[in-house]
């Protein structure tokens, strides 16, 4: 999944958000306080169900420009990259990509199938929470 939006709110807002988020995300999950400087390349353990679970990597943080992160479970990894463009003092460019890899044959076609039909939802949720960025500002 692939989007690009201009928002209506500075790059550095965005990109704080955004931090913000991962930070309170990485609190929730391991209850440790890190600081946005140590995020670049710390992974850790998610628990999303009872029996489910994930390693998160951050893979990128360049503040006010990009962030992203690697979610591997067992039948999947997806990548996120969020890249962040100023174009004033209170617009920005956001370009977000998302990537699946799937293990095996199997997975694959169950999570091109899935992935078809919740796509339209997925980017629909995700350009609504840009939109709830965007008021919150």
């Amino acid at each position: 999944m692939e989007i690009t939006k201009k928002m209506n709110v500075p790059a550095d807002f965005l990109y704080k958000t955004i931090i913000d988020s991962v930070l309170h995300d990485i609190k929730q999950a391991t209850d440790q306080t890190l600081t946005e400087e140590q995020l670049e390349g710390y992974s850790y353990l998610k628990q999303f169900y009872k029996d489910s679970n994930a390693t998160i990597t951050i893979e990128t943080v360049k503040k006010n420009q990009a962030y992203a992160f690697q979610t591997a479970t067992k039948k999947n990894t997806f990548r996120v990259h969020y890249q962040i463009e100023a174009i004033d003092e209170s617009h920005c460019n956001l370009h977000y990509e998302e990537k699946m890899t799937s293990e095996g044959m199997i997975q694959q076609l169950n999570d091109m199938l899935l992935g078809t039909i919740l796509g339209y939802f997925k980017r629909k949720q995700f350009k609504k929470m840009l939109s709830m960025m965007e008021e919150a500002y």
